[in-house]
């Protein structure tokens, strides 16, 4: 493809090319300077494009995949920083209680365990725990009755119902 083809080229499908690429992604300047930014690209490789069956669908698909390029180098720009490399953040040591607690929850079977804690640490109702853990409800109910029995034999307390979840005394959500 000469000058004058790829002059013509260029005057014939700008418009219409922006038009589909703007109907694609939204932002008609977005849209404008990626089709423009693949006309450049498509001088580059006028050699190709003399073969090509398409020259104008090689145009469009360039600024469109240049139009995704752009958006998620933006989408990225906003993201925090990644906590990994950002100055360390401390946290205050948890209470005594917590560690009671986790110590408590720890010799408890790890199904009970998990129900207690989806239950009353996540908050979740007993049919997303039922979900979560892929058991019926009944049988969440009963780890959650049985785990809160050893828990509670485990911690010393005189009921059934884990002191402290969630900063609420004796709040069950069975």
């Amino acid at each position: 493809m000469d000058e004058r083809e790829f002059d013509d080229f260029y005057a014939a499908s700008f418009r219409r090319l922006t038009g589909q690429l703007y109907a694609m992604i939204g932002d008609r300047d977005e849209a404008q300077e990626c089709v423009q930014e693949a006309f450049v690209r498509a001088w580059a490789h006028r050699r190709k494009l003399d073969r090509a069956e398409h020259p104008e669908a090689w145009v469009r698909t360039t600024a469109y995949r240049l139009a995704v390029s752009r958006w998620r180098r933006t989408t990225h720009a906003r993201k925090p920083a990644d906590r990994a490399l950002g100055a360390a953040a401390y946290t205050s040591a948890p209470s005594e209680a917590h560690v009671t607690l986790v110590t408590a929850l720890r010799q408890l079977p790890e199904d009970q365990r998990r129900a207690l804690v989806l239950h009353h640490l996540c908050d979740l109702p007993v049919r997303d725990v039922a979900a979560e853990v892929g058991a019926p409800e009944g049988t969440v109910k009963a780890r959650l009755s049985r785990g809160r029995t050893a828990l509670a034999a485990l911690l010393g307390a005189p009921d059934t119902t884990p002191p402290n979840w969630n900063g609420q005394e004796g709040a069950s959500h069975v």
